[in-house]
């Protein structure tokens, strides 16, 4: 599969994972050794099992989301690359307050799996609509 094509299916079943917390179909998708550019406090996280932690924390009950969906926008993609521009949408489970942010993201694939992952979203829209 090309970067394109890894990245949209990434995202497509990214809602599914949160919704059902099957991740063997997604995780598939990820390099065992790959890195995922968090950035802020959390800084890089390394290993397929990070990502899985990563999903795990965002399906939990106090930090979790459900109703999940993600719209993307615009994609670029040349060779190894691919990018989005992203409309995130969900409800927070402990409170029940939806969001609605935008968001940037970028991988490197390579023989077929994502091997590096960079994401920032509107993380102070998110918050202001969630409360906190």
């Amino acid at each position: 599969m090309t970067a394109g094509e890894v990245h949209r299916r990434i995202v497509e079943l990214y809602p599914q994972v949160l919704a059902t917390g099957r991740m063997d179909e997604a995780l598939a998708l990820i390099d065992p050794d790959v890195i995922d550019h968090r950035g802020g406090t959390e800084g890089d996280h390394h290993g397929v099992e990070a990502w899985r932690e990563k999903w795990e924390r965002m399906m939990s009950g106090e930090t979790g989301f459900h109703d999940v969906s993600v719209e993307v926008e615009r994609n670029v993609a040349d060779g190894e690359l691919s990018s989005n521009v992203y409309l995130s949408r969900g409800t927070h489970t402990a409170t029940g307050r939806r969001y609605e942010v935008r968001g940037l993201d970028m991988i490197r694939v390579q023989d077929g799996r994502i091997v590096e992952h960079w994401a920032v979203r509107d993380a102070v829209a998110m918050r202001h609509q969630l409360g906190q």
